[in-house]
């Protein structure tokens, strides 16, 4: 474990609200001192590390990997912001694409024509751990003279199949 600052400060808020709580239960100092420092880390790595991981989306950056990205579909949300800052998709054939990322997952909808975009594929990049997380982060990949031109993401809305 890393000792940082962020942690310093949440072990000192810790052990403070421990130490009133237990404050109300005896009136010796050195005991309720005592009590609480044995408290604190256990107060803090059960309950309030926990509750920190489950409402914050923070998660793992991972260097773009081609093995990785089809290997584990899951995971892509890790693999997408250091592929679309690096630009190493950027000026790059369809078939260079769909032989590093597979083939599309479905084609963007064009309004225009009516029909279904092949110069825009999209790919799912799976669903950012948290608790209240509804929404499925996607990214879509623009074409054009059949080389990449632009690459966005995009969140949309976790859909269940209904059983009968």
């Amino acid at each position: 474990m890393i000792i940082t600052a962020p942690l310093v400060i949440m072990m000192c808020i810790v052990f403070v609200l421990i130490f009133l709580f237990v404050k109300t239960i005896d009136r010796r100092k050195w005991l309720t001192v005592l009590v609480s420092l044995a408290i604190t880390p256990f107060a803090y790595f059960y309950a309030v590390y926990p509750m920190v991981n489950i409402f914050s989306n923070y998660h793992h950056q991972k260097y773009f990997s081609s093995e990785l990205w089809i290997e584990k579909p899951a995971l892509r949300y890790e693999l997408s912001d250091d592929m679309i800052t690096s630009e190493i998709l950027i000026g790059q054939p369809k078939s260079d694409i769909e032989s590093l990322l597979g083939t599309y997952e479905w084609l963007s909808w064009d309004e225009a024509q009516k029909d279904h975009d092949s110069n825009r594929w999209n790919y799912s990049l799976g669903i950012e751990p948290g608790a209240f997380n509804t929404e499925k982060e996607c990214v879509e990949i623009v074409f054009k003279n059949d080389k990449v031109i632009a690459i966005s993401t995009y969140k949309e809305e976790i859909k269940f199949d209904a059983k009968d």
